[in-house]
């Protein structure tokens, strides 16, 4: 997966999936979605996006003049990148400390490529993992069909 830094007019510098495309156009054009929108389109709670603000996992979230959050595109797309890092089972503390390094800046690269490809090792082990335990359902699953026709023959 791509990635790519955000404008340089945002000052949390925030990173985002280039390759996940805006699915959810607001039928007035702006770019600026509730708490409840998110939620229905990511499948998250409003607890949950208030608890990634609350934890540094969201960068600044904008704001209404009545002080409701305004979620951008662009969040859009950091949840989508986030939500693709909590299937790869990294720890919250590692998703968070990501989001660290990219509001410090570019001297960060390396280290944020580091943590990406140690949690791609660890994936690509659990790949293998399950690849082990399908061999062995197939296994028994195939024990359970030649006993079974077995028994159907007698």
């Amino acid at each position: 997966m791509t990635l790519t830094e955000s404008s340089p007019a945002r000052t949390d510098r925030v990173e985002r999936c280039a390759a996940a495309p805006r699915r959810h156009p607001r039928p007035d054009g702006q770019d600026r979605y509730t708490i409840s929108e998110v939620a229905a389109y990511t499948g998250l709670t409003a607890h949950t996006l208030r608890w990634y603000e609350r934890i540094g996992l969201m960068p600044h979230v904008d704001r209404s003049h009545t002080g409701q959050r305004r979620f951008s595109n662009q969040d859009l797309d950091w949840l989508a990148f986030v939500g693709k890092l909590r299937l790869t089972g990294m720890p919250v503390a590692d998703m968070v400390r990501y989001a660290e390094l990219i509001r410090v800046g570019d001297e960060t690269f390396e280290e944020r490529q580091e943590l990406l490809e140690r949690t791609r090792r660890d994936v690509l082990r659990r790949i293998e993992e399950l690849q082990d335990t399908v061999a062995v359902l197939d296994h028994k699953i195939g024990f359970y069909a030649d006993a079974r026709w077995a028994s159907e023959r007698s």
